[in-house]
């Protein structure tokens, strides 16, 4: 018998791996041979040292860790740690980084690459290794049909003080050439599964649930049925969806009307809403509907609603994204996410503007400059993106926000540019980041000081 230790780097301690524990499910369920199998969960805020005592610990034989552009930073020298203290051991590594950047993560000190999907595949590598084979060193998985259930009574003492995750459907019908999920054929779990699972991760004491979908409601008709499930759940847990906004019916949203407060959470990728980038980035997006579906939710006062966009996309000048960045604050959505294109090994973007698209080498991979904005520009985004998310994202100075913009007639990008400028925060402490935004305020055109003063 091997012991199997499965390396979870998460980017926060509230995060959960729920692919590690879908993993440490499926080698019960399709090994050939016994495996003494342990989820170890760490995050990469731990010291290095720190994360590769908890492995010890566990006395590996073999390490299978998944990479993402979250932990790809911080995984070479932890291998080489873990490679100088277990000589003897099998290092294999999955996920998104590893699949689509192979060798790499062999030069690193991986002995196996798992491409794709690993339930299956894992196990049957365990089971060569297990006999003393010789296997490939970069295995292709194919896609599976049934869907695991990482629901383990360990599984559920994991999550204290997390958040729990759900997959009930796999891949995504949309081609956006930025997302790593482009344009695979999506697999529904059953309903019946679906809702079992998610009524026993309901109970589990969690507070939120979110759904990994990468698109939740590509089918609107299975998603109205999930939506009424959770709706009539006796639960305090907030479910969150990602969802596209277009793709609501007006069945669905009379049904969303009927959630209680704080029930349901969505997440709309917006991106963008200049047409010749979402055209350029294969983004399919009715955009006049999804800002319809998006005012309609938000006035029904019962969603709490966070919409994304990217800056960085394929022909997006600055003038151009401070129209997106605009429209999409006025939607009047609790949370506006100002994201930035990151180029990731296996995306269409990234081979399509191969030397066109300027970003770092080193993960995120995030963008340094392109054709439609210079580095300088991607500063002052840099800016309202800081602004912003020391505000308004975070619920703060929420009055005094609406009233500056009414009365200084100012554009929401250019307020949130010229507050990051003026009063950039990277760890301020809040007293003095509120102070120090009332004084700039106050600069501002058509600020009346007391009016100003009440609005705090």
């Amino acid at each position: 018998m091997k012991n199997v230790v499965i390396l979870a780097l998460n980017a926060k301690f509230v995060h959960s791996a729920h692919a590690a524990w879908i993993l440490a499910e499926s080698i019960p369920k399709f090994a050939k041979f016994p495996h003494n199998v342990t989820v170890a969960e760490c995050t990469i805020n731990q010291p290095n040292e720190e994360i590769v005592a908890a492995v010890l610990a566990r006395n590996p034989d073999v390490v299978g860790v998944s990479t993402y552009i979250w932990n790809a930073a911080k995984l070479p020298e932890i291998l080489r740690l873990l490679r100088e203290s277990l000589p003897n051991a099998t290092f294999i590594l999955g996920g998104h980084e590893a699949t689509h950047n192979a060798e790499y993560w062999l030069n690193c000190g991986a002995d196996f690459i798992i491409k794709g999907e690993g339930e299956r595949t894992f196990p049957t590598l365990l089971d060569s290794i297990y006999n003393s084979e010789s296997p490939a060193q970069i295995v292709e998985s194919e896609p599976l049909t049934e869907f695991s259930n990482p629901q383990s009574d360990e599984y559920f003492a994991s999550l204290e003080h997390k958040l729990g995750y759900i997959e009930t459907s796999r891949g995504c019908p949309f081609q956006c050439a930025f997302c790593l999920s482009a344009g695979t054929n999506v697999r529904f779990m059953p309903l019946e599964q679906a809702c079992a699972q998610i009524e026993r991760l309901s109970k589990s004491g969690i507070r939120t649930m979110k759904f990994v979908d990468r698109t939740f409601n590509c089918n609107a008709a299975r998603a109205f049925e999930i939506f009424e499930f959770v709706i009539n759940l006796n639960t305090q847990v907030c479910f969150h969806f990602e969802v596209a906004a277009d793709l609501f019916d007006e069945r669905t949203l009379k049904l969303l009307a009927t959630a209680p407060i704080g029930r349901i959470q969505f997440e709309a990728g917006l991106q963008s809403f200049h047409q010749p980038t979402l055209d350029a980035s294969s983004r399919r997006t009715d955009t006049e509907l999804a800002e319809r579906n998006i005012r309609a939710l938000v006035e029904l006062g019962n969603i709490h609603l966070h919409v994304d966009l990217i800056a960085g996309l394929p022909l997006e000048t600055l003038p151009n994204l401070m129209d997106s960045f605009d429209l999409a604050y006025n939607l009047g959505a609790e949370h506006l996410q100002l994201g930035f294109l990151k180029l990731l090994h296996g995306s269409r973007l990234r081979t399509e503007y191969n030397g066109v698209i300027q970003h770092s080498e080193l993960p995120p991979y995030e963008i340094s400059s392109s054709p439609w904005l210079s580095a300088n520009e991607l500063k002052i985004i840099k800016f309202a993106e800081n602004a912003l998310n020391r505000t308004r994202n975070k619920g703060r100075f929420l009055p005094a926000l609406e009233y500056v913009l009414n009365v200084s007639k100012l554009r929401p990008f250019e307020l949130y540019r010229a507050l990051g400028e003026a009063v950039p925060n990277h760890g301020m402490p809040l007293t003095e980041y509120t102070q120090r935004v009332f004084e700039f305020f106050l600069t501002l055109p058509n600020i009346d000081s007391d009016e100003l003063k009440n609005k705090f």
